[in-house]
């Protein structure tokens, strides 16, 4: 199986890249930004008969689109995740490969849910920010493509390369520090919230299996349960052997603190993952605790 793979040096990307390798029935082909891709092209600048003319000459029999960004204001958020996906699309539809594509979206689509509710895939979006617009209007794209295609719809990703940027890298690099440094209490903001929090291995474990699917649509990628990330910074803690004491700012006006979880999803996402079960044959694998080792363990060797 020929799969050409966008986005490959990002956090899910090279989770996915690594999955993918380790099937010796796949033949990847990487297109990226960076000097690592095997192919370098721009998706939000490049031009759709350019990539159109790349299909054709690679002809994969999937595309799996990882690319895109969590940072920026509004302009950069639509380039990198709405204009790169129309680009894709657009390419796809030109090309005589015939490709299945499988795109990687995010609960923050779905904005904001009641507390204790698990969001299924018929939810109403009603995404609270600019990255959940931006995600959510890409994934309106891929559906109305009439491509044969999956829109993944993936939680809060965690695990190995969790980037510094994101809520519990952030808590990693200040806990760092704050070990570092001697300091016998940890101070942090927006601790309130609850995610569905799922290892970035298993998220590349649904992309490999919805590319070797029919699922169409969209399929929520979850761990199926909330947990609040003041729990999430404890057992970071106690993973990373630190016995000071744990300081939670005011995330309210005027505080000096961190700002709240960015992802415009309020205090409460909990996915319903029925139907990657049932469509994919897909359940979450790696437990919290493996995954904060991880995310420990990296963040304990930067410098």
């Amino acid at each position: 199986m020929r799969v050409l793979l966008l986005g490959a040096d990002g956090f899910l990307g090279r989770h996915v890249a690594e999955r993918l390798l380790a099937d010796p029935a796949v033949q990847l082909t990487a297109l990226g930004r960076s000097d690592d891709a095997d192919v370098r092209f721009d998706l939000a600048s490049g031009a759709p008969g350019v990539l159109a003319r790349f299909l054709d000459a690679v002809h994969p029999g999937v595309v799996i689109n990882c690319a895109g960004t969590t940072r920026g204001g509004a302009r950069e958020l639509t380039r990198q995740n709405t204009v790169a996906v129309a680009t894709v699309c657009e390419a796809m539809r030109r090309s005589q490969a015939d490709a299945r594509l499988v795109q990687l979206g995010c609960g923050s689509e779905y904005g904001p849910s009641p507390q204790g509710a698990s969001t299924g895939e018929d939810a109403v979006p009603r995404p609270g920010g600019p990255y959940g617009v931006s995600k959510l209007a890409a994934t309106e794209l891929v559906l109305s493509s009439g491509l044969d295609a999956v829109v993944l719809r993936v939680f809060s990703p965690v695990g190995p390369g969790t980037p510094t940027g994101a809520p519990l890298g952030r808590v990693a690099e200040t806990l760092r520090r704050a070990m570092q440094n001697g300091d016998g209490e940890l101070k942090l903001g927006g601790l309130g919230v609850q995610r569905d929090f799922i290892d970035a291995r298993d998220v590349a474990r649904a992309v490999h299996a919805a590319s070797l699917s029919a699922a169409q649509g969209v399929v929520n990628i979850g761990s199926g349960r909330a947990v609040r990330m003041r729990e999430m910074a404890a057992a970071l803690a106690h993973v990373a052997g630190y016995d000071g004491s744990l300081h939670e700012l005011d995330d309210g006006p005027g505080s000096a603190g961190p700002p709240p979880y960015p992802d415009g999803c309020g205090a409460w996402q909990q996915a319903d993952v029925r139907t990657a079960r049932d469509r994919l044959g897909w359940r979450p694998r790696i437990g919290l605790e493996e995954s904060l080792a991880d995310v420990w363990m990296e963040a304990a060797c930067r410098v």
